[in-house]
């Protein structure tokens, strides 16, 4: 009788995390890396958001909670979804997870079923098909390329719908790309999506606040209220906030998935932090200035590497909307050879010779769906991402 579950040999390791975690141990060797896989701000938790958690120690919320969520902090949700997206929730509404990833698996653990389909448009984050497979169901990635921005088109959603689809997975702005929808953009997808009264929205808004120039965020429900009902919305306080240590997502939408999504959290993790929620609280209720301020410093970042990418020889490097990652084409790099020896057969050979070569770490594009690109998380100094780019300048020259 094998040991390990079969479950286990349908899913594989973050490549995030593994490529941060390499970094870390070459950083501990002694080698001078530098590392750009992370999807973390390089900001400290703003001070009020700590102050809050220290109070909440100081007072003994350190007991359990409520399985998903404090009363306060779900009435604090539903306050934020009317104020910035204009959708009114009730607290029966809302659940409250271990991170924005536990909220997403919870709600396919809760509704999948063997041989449901869930269309995830690609490149996608790299969780996304495994939480699916893990849940049971079927991932059906669909390819938007640089064509298209990274951006899924209404034909293509339209023509990946099948009487088995149960999910949509839509990211914007997305991570790996950056690319964000403008309104008319998603419109035009919920146009589809009403015409298949049976497939259900994720929406994953993690990057909300994370928006450049005059792009302006929306989300499904905001855009087309009768999708309001099969809709969960999803949120949290890691990317905006700087709080990806403290692990608090969140989510909205029908009673029937909430409390199903309770049941699944009720067996696995019970309640999330409770420091963390109260954290999570302040971070909601607080004031909200530095949002426009890091986001200014993120839009220079993005300019920055946009730039010195695009003078790489060989790489292309689209303008993202949003978030705080850029991921650039290298066909022209493929069948290259590196100084060291390496024939560049694909973009995960590029990734580790990049590494090894320079020193530099990025995430390879098949881990996302998409080859052959890169991720950079630009998440870090301006002089950290400077030095960066500059080694991977020096590369893409040396391939002959």
């Amino acid at each position: 009788m094998p040991f390990l579950s079969d479950t286990l040999a349908r899913v594989k390791p973050s490549p995030t995390i593994a490529v941060t975690t390499k970094a870390a141990q070459l950083k501990a060797e002694g080698k001078d890396v530098i590392g750009l896989g992370a999807g973390e701000p390089d900001f400290d938790t703003p001070q009020n958001i700590k102050d809050a958690a220290k109070r909440a120690i100081d007072a003994g919320r350190t007991k359990y909670t409520a399985v998903d969520g404090i009363p306060e902090l779900k009435a604090a949700i539903c306050a934020k979804f009317l104020r910035e997206n204009g959708l009114t929730y009730t607290p029966a509404q809302v659940t409250v997870g271990t991170g924005g990833k536990q909220t997403l698996y919870n709600a396919l653990m809760a509704t999948c079923n063997p041989g449901d389909e869930v269309i995830i448009p690609a490149p996608y984050w790299v969780s996304y098909p495994d939480m699916v497979l893990l849940a049971g169901g079927t991932p059906v990635p669909v390819v938007a390329g640089i064509e298209t921005n990274f951006k899924l088109t209404p034909a293509q959603l339209e023509a990946a719908i099948t009487p088995k689809t149960k999910w949509f997975i839509f990211n914007s702005p997305s991570n790996p790309t950056g690319a964000g929808y403008t309104r008319a953009e998603l419109r035009a997808l919920c146009d589809v999506l009403l015409r298949h009264p049976h497939v259900w929205i994720m929406s994953d808004d993690m990057y909300e606040h994370l928006v450049f120039g005059d792009f302006e965020f929306c989300t499904p429900a905001e855009v087309e209220p009768k999708l309001y009902d099969r809709t969960l919305t999803c949120n949290g306080v890691s990317k905006s906030y700087a709080m990806t240590g403290w692990r608090i997502g969140y989510a909205a939408g029908p009673v029937a998935l909430i409390k199903a999504m309770g049941t699944i959290q009720s067996q696995s993790t019970s309640n999330p932090c409770s420091v963390s929620q109260y954290a999570a609280l302040e971070a909601l209720t607080g004031p909200q200035d530095f949002l426009a301020e890091n986001r200014r410093v993120f839009e220079r970042r993005r300019d920055l590497v946009v730039s010195m990418l695009n003078a790489a020889k060989g790489v292309t490097c689209p303008t993202p909307e949003g978030a705080f990652y850029v991921y650039p084409d290298i066909s022209e790099c493929i069948g290259k050879v590196t100084s060291g020896g390496t024939v560049i057969s694909n973009d995960e050979v590029f990734a580790t010779a990049l590494l090894e070569e320079t020193g530099v770490a990025v995430v390879f594009g098949a881990a996302f769906g998409l080859s052959p690109n890169f991720r950079v998380s630009y998440a870090t100094a301006d002089e950290t991402l400077r030095e960066a780019c500059g080694r991977i300048q020096a590369f893409c020259a040396a391939l002959t």
